[in-house]
């Protein structure tokens, strides 16, 4: 072999070395964002909840029965867990206290009219049990929907400290693949219920900065004093 085919020889060597090392790296690379970019995705359904029609419901988080025995140290007719939440100051979500559920100037605020029980009132979910509807909002805001996809879809979010109970001061319905999917919020029980899908997440509870985000994103859609 002369020093010229050596040469080459050589030469051509490297230039696969140097292309498998290329390869190599981006294989590695591509791996990685692969990896990242599954991470950082919200489970279904919330992975659709950006691209879908939101509705977000304030809602009647319990309906005193006509008649209210008063309990020794607490507010008349409520649940200990929702009296917790509000003499806590309702985790500044006063927005999301129904009217007149409260005696006269407990928050220091005004007095709310009597709250009349509608059995015949709009509900939510359409299947019991169920909330009465005080409101409703579409949630058009992409950066909104896109935050809520990502609050709910993490398994980061929730862990087992959530309460026995249901009272839910919030709603959610959003389309999905395999139809319409709901989802009860209830901060006094310090909880949320899927209704329509299966729940993506070992655990239900609400950690405290899952709280503090999803009380942001509830006073972008009901500001205080709506």
């Amino acid at each position: 072999m002369t020093t010229q085919q050596t040469s080459s020889t050589s030469l051509g060597a490297t230039v696969v070395r140097g292309l498998l090392g290329s390869l190599k790296l981006a294989l590695v690379v591509g791996g990685v964002a692969a990896a990242t970019g599954c991470a950082g995705k919200p489970a279904a359904p919330f992975d659709t909840l950006k691209t879908s029609q939101v509705t977000a419901f304030r809602l009647q988080n319990y309906e005193p029965p006509a008649a209210q025995a008063p309990q020794a140290g607490g507010i008349p007719g409520l649940p200990p867990e929702i009296q917790q939440w509000v003499q806590a100051g309702a985790q500044g979500l006063q927005q999301l206290i129904p009217p007149g559920l409260l005696p006269p100037g407990l928050l220091g605020g005004t007095p709310g009219a009597p709250l009349q029980a509608a059995p015949d009132a709009p509900r939510f979910p359409l299947a019991a049990p169920n909330f009465r509807i005080l409101s409703q909002t579409p949630v058009i805001d992409e950066d909104l929907k896109e935050d809520l996809g990502d609050l709910f879809g993490s398994e980061k979010s929730f862990d087992s400290s959530q309460a026995n109970c249901m009272y839910a001061e919030m709603g959610l319905a959003f389309s999905g693949a395999m139809g319409n999917n709901e989802l009860l919020v209830s901060f006094s029980c310090n909880r949320v219920e899927a209704r329509g899908f299966a729940w993506p997440h070992s655990s239900t509870g609400m950690k405290p900065n899952t709280v503090k985000k999803l009380s942001e994103i509830v006073a972008k859609l009901w500001p205080p004093g709506t």
